[in-house]
Order: C-alpha cells, then sequence, then structure tokens
C-alpha cells in the first residue's frame, strides 16, 4: 500500500464511514482550534476506533490488521517474547514463505521498534497497524495459549553441561534441578495442560528430540518440541517431584504429587518407561477440587438412567462398568457412588490407583508388593462391616469369585470389567470360573460405556445429512421402533426418533471450528451408554450360558438401547457427530 496525500476524514469520507457535514465540521474545527483531524473525529465519535485506525493506516500506507481474527502459530509467537510484545504493543502473527514476519503495531512508523524487533527475531519485519486494544487482547489471549514461548526462553538459559551434570552428581541433583530453568519446563508443561483441559500429558524421547503431547478430549495433540539435551534433566525433575529414584533407568516407575494454578489443585499420576532412546514419561491429570458429576452430567438418560439409579440403590448385588482403557468407567463410579454415598452406609473401595477422593469414603490404593491384591483386600473388607463394596477392576478369578460371594452375602458391590460391551461381560466372567447359577442371581446390572468428543457450543452449526447418512442412521436406529424399547426414550430422544422415522427432514450438527476450540470443532466430552438390565430373560439365558451375541439380542427384545444407538440420539441432539460416534462404538 502507498502513501496517499489525503487527510484522514476525506479517506473516511470516501469509505461512506462519515458525511459530509461532518467533513466539513472536521476541517473547520482543525483550521479553528489547532486540533488533529484524529483528535477532531475520536472526541466527535463519528466512527469506531478500529475504523479510524483502519483509515490512519491507508494515510500512511500500511494495511489494518486485526489479529484476534484466529490463532497465531506458536512458531510464530515464540520469535517475539511477550515482555517484548507488551512492552512496545505489537504482536507477530504470521511467518510469510520470504521469511518475513509479518507485526501488527500500535505505532508502525517507530523505526526505532522496528528494527529493535528485527535484531530481536533476526526476521525481516513487514509492519500492519492495530489498535492498542486489539493487540492487547491478543497479547493476553494468544501468548497464554502457547506453550512455546515460555519453554523456548527456558531452554535457551539451559546449557547441555546441566544435564550431564545431573546425572554425575546424583548427591547435588536435587539442588542442582531446582535452580535450573528446567524447573520452569515442567511447570509450564503442567500449567498449559490444566489451562487446556488435557487429561494427560506425553513427554517422549526420539532420536532427535523430545515430543511434548496431550490428550485434549481424548484425541493426542502435539503442543511443543524440546531438543535432547534438555530430557534428561526434565525426566530427573519429575522423578524428584515424584519421589521416584533419580538412577533407576532400567525398570518403568510409578509416582505422584500435586500442583497448583491460582485456585486450581490437581494430582499428576506418574508413569516412567524405559524406550530405545530414553525414558517416556506420561503424567495423569487427576482434578482435586470440584463436585462429583451428576450421571445425567456424564451422559447417562431416559430408561437407561432410571435402570441404573434403580441397581444401585438396591441392598445387595453386583453393578459392573465395562469398557476399554479411557472410557471414562472410573468417572461413571465416582458418580454413581457419590450419589448413594451418606452416613447411613460404609462404603470401602479398593483401588489401583486412587484417582477421585469421595469424602466419607474409606478407600484403599493396592500395593501388590506388600501383598495388598484385589483379592486379598476384598477378603479383608468383609470383616469390616461394609455396606457397599467398590472394587477397582475384577482381573482374576479369585477376585470374580469373593465380588459374587460378597453379593450373595448382602452386599452392593461395584466394579469394573475390560469388555467391548456389556453383554460379553457374562461369557468373560464364566471364563473366569463363576458359576452360571451363581451369576444369574447375583448380577444387577452391566453398563457398558464410551466418551465422545462433544460439538464446540461456539461453533456449532447445523448441517444436511447425506442420503448415505440418512440410511445409515435409519438402518441403526430402527430396531428401536419396537414398543418395549420405545418406553426407554427421554422426551428430547423420543422426538429425535420421531424425526427419524417420520417424513420429516432431521438435522445433524458438527463444529466449524473457532479459537476456543483449537480449530478442532469439538470441546468436552460426554459418554455413550448401553445399560443391561440382567431381567429374567437375560438371567435364563445366562442359565444356558448363551453366547454375548445371543444375550444382547436377549436384552434389546426387552427393551435395551445399544452404544452406538444410544451415539445416535446424542449426535441428533446436537451434542455429537455421528463420526464421533462410530470412531468409539463402531465394534461396540
Amino acid at each position: 500500500m502507498e502513501v496517499t496525500n489525503k487527510s484522514i476524514e476525506d479517506i473516511l469520507f470516501e469509505q461512506k464511514k462519515i458525511t459530509t457535514e461532518n467533513r466539513s465540521l472536521v476541517k473547520l474545527e482543525s483550521v479553528n482550534t489547532g486540533k488533529t483531524p484524529e483528535d477532531i473525529i475520536r472526541e466527535h465519535n463519528f466512527v469506531s476506533n478500529d475504523d479510524l485506525v483502519a483509515a490512519k493506516g491507508e494515510m500512511i500506507g500500511v494495511h489494518f490488521y486485526n489479529p484476534n481474527l484466529k490463532p497465531i502459530p506458536s512458531d510464530v509467537l515464540s520469535l517475539i517474547p511477550e515482555p517484548v510484545a507488551r512492552r512496545y504493543v505489537l504482536i507477530p502473527f504470521e511467518l510469510g514463505k520470504d521469511d518475513v514476519l509479518s507485526v501488527a503495531m500500535s505505532d508502525p512508523l517507530d523505526l526505532q521498534v522496528v528494527e529493535f524487533i528485527e535484531r530481536k527475531s533476526e526476521k525481516r519485519i513487514r509492519t500492519f497497524i492495530s489498535t492498542p486494544a486489539l493487540i492487547n487482547q491478543a497479547i493476553v489471549d494468544q501468548y497464554s495459549q502457547s506453550l512455546t514461548t515460555t519453554v523456548t526462553a527456558a531452554v535457551q538459559e539451559t546449557e547441555p553441561v546441566e544435564a550431564k551434570e545431573v546425572l554425575k552428581d546424583l548427591d547435588k541433583v536435587e539442588e542442582v534441578i531446582k535452580e535450573a530453568p528446567v524447573a520452569k519446563i515442567v511447570a509450564t508443561l503442567v500449567e498449559y495442560a490444566i489451562k487446556g483441559r488435557a487429561s494427560d500429558i506425553h513427554i517422549e524421547p526420539l532420536e532427535e528430540k523430545t515430543r511434548v503431547r496431550y490428550r485434549i478430549d481424548g484425541i493426542l495433540q502435539e503442543r511443543v518440541v524440546l531438543p535432547t539435551k534438555v530430557h534428561e534433566a526434565l525426566i530427573s525433575r519429575i522423578k524428584i517431584l515424584s519421589n521416584l529414584k533419580i538412577d533407576e533407568k532400567r525398570i518403568p516407575q510409578d509416582g505422584r504429587f500435586s500442583f497448583k494454578v491460582g485456585d486450581q489443585a490437581v494430582d499428576l499420576r506418574i508413569s516412567t518407561l524405559p524406550t530405545v532412546h530414553g525414558e517416556k514419561v506420561v503424567m495423569r491429570l487427576l482434578p482435586k477440587a470440584g463436585s462429583a458429576p451428576t450421571l445425567g452430567d456424564l451422559g447417562l438418560r431416559g430408561m437407561g438412567l432410571k435402570i441404573f439409579e434403580e441397581n444401585i440403590t438396591r441392598p445387595n448385588g453386583i453393578v459392573l462398568i465395562t469398557g476399554p482403557t479411557g472410557s471414562g468407567k472410573t468417572t461413571t463410579l465416582f458418580g454413581a457412588l457419590s450419589k448413594i454415598n451418606s452416613s447411613k452406609v460404609n462404603i470401602v473401595t479398593l483401588e489401583d490407583p486412587v484417582e477421585y477422593q469421595i469424602p466419607g469414603v474409606n478407600q484403599v490404593q493396592i500395593n501388590p508388593v506388600a501383598g495388598l491384591t484385589f483379592a486379598s483386600g476384598l477378603r479383608s473388607f468383609l470383616r469390616q462391616d461394609p455396606n457397599i463394596i467398590m472394587v477397582g477392576e475384577i482381573r482374576d478369578s479369585e477376585t470374580a469369585g469373593l465380588a459374587i460371594q460378597a453379593a450373595l452375602t448382602g452386599h452392593l458391590v461395584f466394579s469394573t470389567l475390560h469388555t467391548n460391551s456389556s453383554a460379553g461381560a457374562l461369557p468373560r466372567l464364566m471364563d473366569m470360573g463363576a458359576e452360571t447359577f451363581l451369576l444369574a442371581s447375583s448380577m444387577n446390572a452391566i453398563v457398558a460405556q464410551r466418551v465422545v468428543r462433544k460439538i464446540c457450543s461456539d461453533c456449532k452449526e447445523a448441517v444436511e445429512p447425506t442420503d448415505l447418512i440418512v440410511q445409515n442412521i435409519k438402518a441403526v436406529l430402527g430396531s428401536l421402533a419396537n414398543e418395549a424399547t420405545q418406553k426407554r426414550l427421554s422426551a428430547e430422544e423420543a422426538k429425535d426418533m420421531e424425526e427419524v422415522t417420520g417424513t420429516k427432514k432431521f438435522k445433524l450438527y458438527k463444529g466449524k471450528g473457532c479459537d476456543k476450540c483449537n480449530d478442532s470443532g469439538y470441546k468436552g466430552r460426554i459418554g455413550v451408554f448401553e445399560v443391561l438390565n440382567i431381567t429374567e430373560k437375560v438371567g435364563k439365558s445366562i442359565l444356558e450360558r448363551a453366547p454375548s451375541s445371543e444375550i444382547e439380542k436377549t436384552a434389546i427384545s426387552d427393551g435395551m438401547i445399544s452404544m452406538k444407538q444410544d451415539g445416535y440420539l446424542k449426535a441428533l441432539e446436537g451434542l455429537t457427530t455421528i463420526e464421533e460416534v462410530i470412531r468409539v462404538a463402531q465394534d461396540a
């Protein structure tokens, strides 16, 4: 853009931002008072500040840019440190193919600042004009979402010898690492995870770098890459915080530590694993504060919720939650125990590890080295006068047998099992040696679940489904037409089902992608469930040692909604997408 001889009021008039009368008033008042046309326009509020700055940019030959329009890549932000951006009211937003850095500035004519940031970034600079308010807002939003700036600054302060010193002098290791910038790197990585709603942090050594990935809403996302020179010091710092052996690298280790950012406190469960290129660390974030999620919040609804609540309030029996690792089984158990927890019942839990702490519940961490296993702990629990027992997982025939005996002797037992479907839990227990007649009489309900990502509410939009998707939805939900299953639908689900089976066109939804959801279109997660109630018919199938497929057919004829159907109904409600449901529940 070239510099123009036009005045700012003439440019605004040509842009139809001000009237002829306004332009004349500005010119006259400028002559009479000596004030600049820009100040006069601002005093009279003839145009917005953005329009005024854009016109000023045209006058001096610089384009206007709003740095809040889209996320700025972290590698671009790292070229100019946040303190420099704040001091000079500027922000980098794009690095062109010609290696020219585009920077939005409140004063692009300040050549000293332009020269300074050219030296700082080691790039040629292309200036744009913007308002101080827009730039400051972008600095707050963009730098807080970027790991790279803080981590890069800390890495630059870390010399390769520090990692070697840490390994050579084990007596001074804690003192050395506490003073090193590596402590800042660990703090920054964890702080970003908390702010970004991540459930896990993966620190992985590769051949020529260390990769840091975050699991956000169930999906792993790479966020930062570190040089290999800091990897050993980084792992040592995490080990010190977790009370692990720093010099032990040959075997996996487990530990935990707490971390606080503002009012948010989290427990981090640490797991180390020796790999070809060094030790890998996975940190799982377990929030300390916050009330227990309700079963409705988790995604249980309709008759499935009613059946589940009926079975968790019975005086005895077994309630099983099934699904693969990371499918939210522990969270569902936590929600169920919180609902029935009171001073009138004695609840004891046996977990590996204790992930959530529930006030008033006696929680025990298993310790196989000391001889405290699920089976031995469960045997001891029966002498503690419990009403409700929660066993983290049924892993072997001994635990399965003890759980069944506890249920038959008047206790309510909760546990989890790694199977793909609710019906698949029964043959699995039979394989562990459980007698069919004991299973049929002790089992209350089995819940299978997965978690799907929710559509981001900030960029959600309706889409017309293709004919292929419509056919697929009708095929999956077709069996819901039977009367037994219809009774299990909530009001919302029934309405959505009517749209599918009727002539009315239905809509699906998706997220366009915005800065709130990192352009993924998803934000948050919700569960999809199938609740298998052990009815008389299902009990008969168990006694006959029927395969899981037959048990599932029997349950569906009794009105059970399958996990995939539950997911499709949630997609029709606009909570998630069909693609998400297929991703997690295709084989369930």
